[in-house]
């Protein structure tokens, strides 16, 4: 029988692990790439290119290195918590090396058009037809996957902002910036406060004369570095947290975690405490921010009433002049106009089932892979729900009923707006997937054969190797890559002899077989 051709739309994170899951499970993957390179919105470039997001040269991803990476490939021991933009393509040439995948790539091919064969109902088949060089062609496929992303379209609310037309400076959207030096002595407006607009009004009011930082809603800043300096994803993303997130109320979790922010630093005395609780909002990561605040480099202001000539009005009355530049941290949106009328998005919503299948299709053969938002890395959840698809595509999952759309309890927690229309809880998210795909590790089993392996799986960081302990794509790696996880989270900061290291967990040993002991009859009863 022959194998099953598929599709893979997009080059970048998704992309990668997207190709191998179809390798794995023996179907024969296509991918187009738009660009001359894999990597996606990681690989930076000097110049922004049309309908790709586009980073600064100096930009750090903000997940951990232990919990982004794919499940049956951990990053190198030696590679930094937290990595620069060029680690992480180190990191993906190394994993498409490994792999084998790049001769599956079709490099500057533009996807045009994806419709359906005139015998879709019985045969779920599709027309592709790709651009390269200006030539044209179209090919048949049993599945599609496709892995664009979501931060595809600038999004530039030049509406809401009266006043934008005369204003005499510059202004650029956050995808244009690319260093601070240009900035040198000037007076600088960043609207918006999400992970971009905190990380663009540190750098620049490293050399800016002033920044000013304006939000409409403010917001809660988590530091990267947590608790006996593991990574802040590390000591939250655990079984235990997510555990007791599901039996207390949203009021006990929103006040324990916003206590934790505010012992850092008062959110309030700040001007950045935002009306709303923690957990209705996307927060944002940056370390260096409440420092310049406090220097005075940065300040923070209201959202912007209207712009004048040479400056803005913010919304309590007070003005600012003499600004040079302002730039827009807004974000993005998202569109597949090569599907047409297969899948409509409206105002940033679109209606898949999981955050991955559209619902209403015959045949479920066309597979969204990364357009979720996570509290959390996105490499591992693109990672699993590419498992998940793979098996749909092969008929091995014939009990899921791919009707309805995913409106889990998040979707009505957070705040109306466009950064918040794919947010998903990422241990909630990746096991509801792991369920679907068989995957998900299963605890009590683990606590009666393997107690230390199950203590660490379940105090510890859900790292993506625990959805490769048992069922389709095992991997006999898994269990030494989570009892050795914090062995490779030290790793990189021993550059300096301190003598013979005692390791300390972030919940001490004993306090964890106690735990377990109590927490057993709960467990069975909870999983």
């Amino acid at each position: 029988m022959a194998k099953k051709k598929i599709a893979v739309i997009g080059g970048g994170s998704s992309g990668l692990c997207t190709i191998k899951c179809c390798l794995d499970d023996g179907l024969e993957p296509t991918c187009f790439e738009r660009s001359e390179d894999i990597g996606g919105l990681w690989r930076f470039k000097k110049n922004p290119e049309e309908g790709r997001a586009s980073i600064y040269k100096s930009v750090i991803i903000n997940t951990s290195k232990e919990m982004m990476c794919f499940s049956d490939f951990p990053i190198p021991d030696e590679f930094p918590n937290y990595m620069h933009n060029s680690k992480i393509m180190e990191y993906f040439r190394m994993y498409a090396d490994h792999f084998d995948l790049l001769k599956y790539i079709r490099f500057k091919t533009t996807v045009v058009s994806v419709t359906k064969r005139p015998d879709f109902s019985s045969t779920g088949q599709w027309d592709v037809v790709t651009e390269s060089e200006g030539k044209q062609e179209s090919a048949v496929f049993d599945g599609v996957m496709v892995c664009s992303g979501h931060h595809t379209n600038a999004h530039l609310p030049l509406d809401s902002f009266p006043g934008i037309e005369k204003f005499k400076g510059r202004y650029y959207h956050s995808r244009d910036y690319k260093s601070p030096q240009e900035f040198s002595e000037k007076r600088v407006i960043v609207i918006g406060i999400g992970n971009s607009g905190g990380d663009l009004a540190v750098e620049l009011s490293h050399e800016a004369d002033q920044v000013f930082l304006s939000t409409r809603r403010g917001a809660w800043v988590l530091n990267r570095v947590e608790e006996q300096g593991y990574p802040v994803d590390i000591v939250l993303t655990t079984r235990l947290k997510a555990f007791f997130k599901q039996v207390l109320t949203t009021s006990m979790v929103n006040q324990w975690a916003e206590n934790r922010l505010n012992a850092r630093f008062n959110h309030a005395h700040y001007g950045l405490r935002p009306q709303h609780r923690i957990m209705s909002q996307h927060p944002t990561i940056n370390d260096d921010l409440p420092n310049r605040i406090i220097s005075g480099k940065v300040l923070v202001k209201p959202n912007i009433r209207e712009f004048t000539e040479t400056g803005a009005i913010f919304e309590d009355g007070t003005r600012e002049e003499d600004i040079d530049a302002v730039f827009f941290a807004t974000g993005y949106s998202f569109s597949f106009p090569f599907l047409q009328d297969c899948v409509k998005v409206v105002e940033n919503q679109v209606s898949l089932y999981k955050f991955i299948f559209p619902p209403h299709l015959e045949k479920p053969t066309l597979a969204f892979i990364g357009l979720v938002q996570p509290l959390g890395a996105i490499m591992p959840i693109a990672e699993l729900q590419s498992r998940l698809a793979t098996q749909v595509f092969k008929g091995i999952l014939h009990s899921i009923t791919l009707q309805g759309t995913h409106t889990s309890l998040s979707y009505f927690r957070y705040v109306k707006s466009p950064r918040h229309t794919i947010q998903v809880d990422y241990v909630e998210y990746m096991d509801e997937l792991a369920c679907l795909a068989g995957v998900k590790p299963n605890l009590l089993s683990l606590f009666l054969t393997d107690p230390k392996l199950a203590m660490e799986v379940f105090f510890g960081p859900c790292t993506p190797y625990q959805y490769r302990l048992r069922g389709p794509g095992k991997w006999s790696g898994a269990r030494k890559a989570i009892l050795t996880q914090r062995e490779r989270i030290i790793k990189p900061l021993k550059t300096r002899p301190v003598g013979d290291y005692t390791h300390h967990t972030s919940v001490p040993y004993l306090f964890k077989i106690v735990g377990a002991v109590a927490l057993f009859a709960i467990i069975f009863a909870y999983f």
